[in-house]
């Protein structure tokens, strides 16, 4: 048949009127519109051809209805089918996990920070806690006493119960089948539907492989199976809104919206599915005049508290446990700021003095991430004034040691009754503790930001009294409690330092000096006043015998100022995961390598003898759902051509809203979680396509199904089932060849040589 011929009896439409699904005859009023008691479920709603298509119509005449199978029968196999996938991922996922005892992969990185959570140090890591801290609890629940580092490769040891807790992640892979299953049944596909799309996760070597492990992966996996099916159901009961089934679904999809976005922030992108979903669904409500205005307000209310401060509750609750856990001083500490590092055991900037005062012997620690501590040393600048370097220096080094003074010619108090206090606005000079150089600025240009001016160490502390070695205090933030004389206090006061004479701001560029500076940050006064987080200051280390200590609550750093300073280090740590290209990394990937499988990735040593594993998908899963994401639209545009040439393609009502709905979960859910991938510039791995795996190989079921219905006329036809039966069986077999890449092979790689489909596979060494 032609794109332009008409689907229906009757030849060319009437070009003066549209007829599309659904449309009357020109000159009768228009359809009944739906009531929200129209379910899309009911039996009523749906024929023998059609008994399990996602479709809604008008009620059928009792007497033309054909009996279908009762609704105890349709439960059990519902359940049957779940029990089953159930049961089939349970094996996949558990056979032989305690092959290979070392450390695989990135168990190296998250097992070791779930050991953080057992010894309760302090670290930083590029993803929110939620999925290390589970980590972790599987850590606790073996009794691990956090001795073990996980260094990667190594053999783990009698005392650590490894098998445990890969038995704990892979937990979670086991609900992604069933979770599957259960998401096509309330996107309204059959069992046979369902029950492919169940089969083709349940049996995909890659996904299986990463849940077998102690890695992040398999609970964002399950996380992002939880929100899909959750949105699902609000789709089944989108027509009846403020119903408890309703209520239901939407809290669940804000619960499940919260864990994974507190897993990875790729989970994130969960999130941007739900919410297109909801906006264009509060759209379409927009459009209905029937709704009231007070009717739309409580659509609005309700979904902003389950779809936004749920999540956000979760989020920043798995934070509040994060930081509870964490409370000894650990390698993560210099990512945080001087005030919450006081708060951590075992930090060494406790008991220090309060208040700053004319003599104190201080550090100062830049706000800009990475800049460390203001440093100088004996080296002088190669060009400029040939000064002595001023940089910044992130580690624990007396050449960090400035000694408060005051200006040129003026004098201060060194006993307990004369001591004087810095205060705001107070004009001083910082001098150098080993060199006895000030700090210095003048009319010289930066040797790397050539824009502002070279800050230096110049002269000798009275020696040769210089005005340029003059900066006044001004105080920015104050985060102590009664400071009514703005006193510059330790960690709790953030505060620039201007020079006098130049007007100028004491600036961390974020730039590393040459070579002759050790790399080390560079450090200029910034003529040009960029009042930014990268000209604040505050004192991290003070020494003076005069003062007493501070008290215990007066450094105390609030929750959200670190929930905000972590995030924001989050960032900069992923910002920071760029690809080296003059390195070669043989576990990177990228975007377009993934839905072709034109890499697989080695996840551990290579030697003989040793359990190896490769990570590579099923290639019935992989390249059919590929060919399903690629025709799919393809398919839709073909429609959407025909309607607006005015053919009919479709006998009822709703049916193609129904096909654009579950495609736009569906291939939307694909899209979201794929494309983004090509505009980041973060290095990116196989893994990472996971997520829209999931949702790939949900499409090419629903596909199937969708496409057998419009070419045979019915669900459940002969060629339907047959079409499904065949890429479920092949499915099945093609996880069994490939399954010693999952369960793991202590042989030569080169045994396997039959299973390299695509000379790109690294499966064993071509020198060899």
């Amino acid at each position: 048949m032609s794109l332009f011929e008409q689907s229906e009896a009757g030849g060319r439409p009437n070009r003066s009127t549209k007829k599309v699904a659904g449309d009357s005859k020109p000159g009768s009023p228009p359809p009944p519109k739906y009531s929200e008691k129209d379910s899309l479920f009911t039996s009523d709603n749906l024929d023998d051809n059609d008994s399990d298509m996602p479709v809604r119509r008008e009620k059928a005449p009792k007497s033309t209805a054909v009996p279908r199978q009762s609704n105890e029968w349709q439960l059990n196999q519902y359940w049957v089918h779940i029990a089953v996938l159930t049961l089939f991922s349970a094996i996949t996922r558990f056979y032989k996990i305690g092959f290979s005892n070392r450390v695989i992969f990135d168990e190296a990185h998250h097992m070791g920070f779930g050991g953080k959570y057992v010894n309760h140090t302090f670290y930083h890591d590029v993803h929110p806690p939620l999925a290390k801290m589970l980590i972790g609890l599987s850590e606790a629940l073996t009794g691990f006493d956090g001795s073990f580092d996980f260094k990667s490769g190594s053999r783990f040891p009698a005392n650590v119960n490894y098998t445990f807790m890969r038995l704990f992640n892979a937990s979670f892979g086991v609900t992604l089948a069933p979770m599957a299953y259960a998401t096509m049944a309330s996107l309204g596909c059959s069992p046979n539907a369902a029950l492919l799309a169940g089969l083709l996760v349940c049996f995909d070597n890659a996904l299986c492989t990463i849940s077998r492990f102690a890695l992040l992966d398999a609970m964002l996996l399950c996380f992002t199976a939880m929100s899909v099916l959750s949105l699902s159901g609000l789709y089944k009961y989108r027509n009846q809104p403020f119903s408890i089934a309703w209520f239901k679904w939407l809290l669940a999809t804000g619960v499940s919206l919260g864990l994974v976005a507190s897993a990875k922030w790729v989970g994130f992108l969960a999130v941007g599915l739900v919410g297109l979903y909801t906006l264009y669904e509060l759209y379409d409500i927009f459009g209905q005049k029937e709704v009231s205005l007070i009717s739309h307000l409580w659509h609005w209310t309700t979904r902003v508290v389950a779809l936004v401060a749920i999540p956000v509750a979760i989020y920043m609750l798995c934070f509040v446990v994060h930081f509870n856990l964490l409370y000894k001083s650990g390698p993560g500490d210099a990512e945080m700021d001087s005030l919450f590092q006081a708060g951590l055991q075992g930090s060494g900037l406790q008991n220090q003095p309060l208040d700053v005062a004319y003599g104190s012997k201080i550090t100062l620690k830049s706000a800009h991430p990475g800049a460390g501590l203001l440093h100088s040393h004996t080296d002088a600048y190669p060009d400029g004034s040939k000064q002595q370097q001023i940089t910044g220096y992130s580690h624990k080094d007396t050449n960090n040691d400035w000694i408060v003074k005051k200006i040129h010619g003026q004098s201060f108090g060194n006993t307990t009754e004369t001591i004087e206090f810095v205060r705001n606005g107070d004009i001083v000079r910082l001098v150098h503790e080993r060199t006895t150089r000030n700090l210095h600025s003048h009319s010289v240009a930066g040797h790397v930001s050539k824009r502002d001016w070279e800050v230096s160490g110049y002269g000798l502390d009275g020696t040769y009294p210089d005005a340029n070695d003059h900066w006044r205090v001004e105080v920015v933030e104050e985060l102590s409690r009664n400071n009514p004389e703005r006193r510059l206090r330790t960690l709790a006061t953030r505060f620039r330092l201007r020079h006098v004479n130049q007007n100028c701001v004491l600036r961390a560029t974020g730039k590393s000096l040459p070579q002759w500076a050790w790399r080390q940050a560079e450090m200029v006064c910034d003529r040009r006043n960029h009042l930014d987080e990268n000209t604040l200051w505050n004192v991290e280390n003070h020494v003076n015998p005069l003062l007493p200590p501070a008290k215990s609550d007066q450094l105390r750093s609030s929750f959200l100022r670190n929930f905000v300073r972590l995030n924001l280090a989050m960032a900069r740590s992923n910002n920071a995961l760029t690809p080296d290209k003059d390195k070669f990394d043989a576990l990177s990937s990228s975007p377009q390598d993934w839905p072709v499988m034109r890499l697989g990735m080695r996840m551990c040593g290579w030697e003989d003898g040793e359990v190896k594993f490769w990570l590579i998908g099923n290639p019935v899963v992989w390249l059919v759902s590929t060919l399903a994401v690629v025709l799919g639209p393809i398919q839709m545009l073909y429609y959407v051509v025909r309607r607006q040439r005015g053919l009919c393609d479709f006998a009822r009502q709703n049916e193609w809203e129904t096909h654009l709905y579950v495609s736009g979960i569906l291939w939307g859910g694909w899209a979201l979680h794929y494309l983004p991938f090509y505009a980041m510039g973060r290095v990116t791995y196989q893994h990472h396509y996971f997520p829209a795996l999931y949702f790939a190989a949900m499409y090419l079921a629903y596909l199937v199904e969708w496409s057998g219905r419009r070419i045979a006329g019915a669900v459940n036809s002969p060629s339907t089932r047959a079409a499904m039966l065949a890429l479920g069986l092949a499915a099945i077999a093609n996880f069994l060849y490939f399954a010693p890449f999952t369960f793991g092979f202590d042989y030569a790689a080169e045994d396997l040589a039959s299973r390299k489909w695509f000379s790109s596979w690294n499966i064993y060494d071509a020198a060899k």
